[in-house]
């Protein structure tokens, strides 16, 4: 059967980072927030969406809707180690983040990043590589990047199907595997037709999604919204999920989601599979 665990740690994220791996079987996480994570998986470490800057802060100061963290990162870059590969799902700053991706690809020259085709032009110049380092996918493509480990590219709306002139999807979520074991990070994403069917087959273990929902007012500004945590918890049971870890959430405070309501839902145990809310100082297990 599989099963998450989550085991607060006392420390940094960075000592953490900085100890021997242990998870040639099975996956661990840790949350970076906003909707980055950090994963030992088939011996290898991932990256997702990696948010370690201040450059939001800096490009909206004065402006309606400011980007001040409500948290600090919880590491530097240099502080991620040494990074196999690199998973981004669309281009905006808060997942696709210059000041974050060029150093770490800086100091690890031998790693690659996992980018939709239709974003690579923005990908190459905010990492600062060139085409030889990217895996350039669209949905429904599957690729190994790794030895044992394979990316399934899975279609998503923030809020729309946004497509290139190409036809290529501006948004991509994307089921990771190794072995037994799997997991979905949606990247950016709202309930559309035909989502659950594409999932399904995947069958993922565990399910990473956004729940900060959306707001009439900011769709209206130009800012994508994303699930609401019923959504996430309702696309989760669709598919399966053993289990979800809700995040997208305490990063800006204009479009955030509540903690208490993910505690009160984890307490009711109402969501239809086993809810954790994305915490930093934790450990994440997933074992069959």
């Amino acid at each position: 059967m599989t099963g998450l665990s989550a085991l607060p740690f006392d420390g940094t994220l960075a000592a953490r980072l900085a100890r021997p791996g242990d998870a040639a079987e099975g996956v661990r996480l840790w949350w970076l927030g906003q909707a980055g994570f950090v994963l030992a998986m088939a011996g290898y470490r991932i990256v997702i969406d990696p948010y370690l800057s201040d450059s939001l802060a800096a490009k909206y100061r004065g402006k309606r809707f400011e980007h001040d963290r409500m948290m600090p990162a919880p590491v530097t870059v240099a502080e991620l180690g040494p990074v196999d590969l690199v998973l981004v799902t669309h281009a905006h700053t808060d997942h696709m983040d210059a000041e974050t991706l060029a150093p770490l690809a800086r100091l690890n020259p031998d790693c690659r990043f996992v980018v939709p085709r239709a974003v690579r032009d923005a990908a190459m110049e905010r990492i600062g590589i060139a085409a030889d380092r990217l895996f350039e996918v669209d949905a429904g493509d599957r690729i190994e990047p790794l030895p044992g480990l394979t990316v399934t590219a899975i279609r998503a709306a923030h809020e729309t199907l946004e497509r290139s002139p190409e036809g290529w999807h501006r948004f991509l979520g994307y089921v990771l595997r190794a072995g037994d074991v799997s997991l979905y990070h949606s990247g950016d994403t709202i309930p559309f037709a035909g989502l659950v069917e594409e999932l399904a087959p995947h069958a993922p273990d565990l399910v990473l999604l956004p729940v900060n929902g959306r707001r009439p007012e900011l769709t209206a500004a130009g800012i994508a919204g994303n699930l609401h945590l019923e959504e996430a918890c309702r696309l989760a049971r669709d598919i399966g999920a053993a289990d979800l870890i809700a995040h997208h959430y305490g990063m800006f405070a204009f479009n955030t989601a509540d903690p208490r309501d993910i505690d009160a839902r984890i307490e009711a145990a109402d969501c239809g599979t086993r809810l954790h809310r994305a915490k930093l100082s934790v450990d994440y297990r997933l074992t069959k």
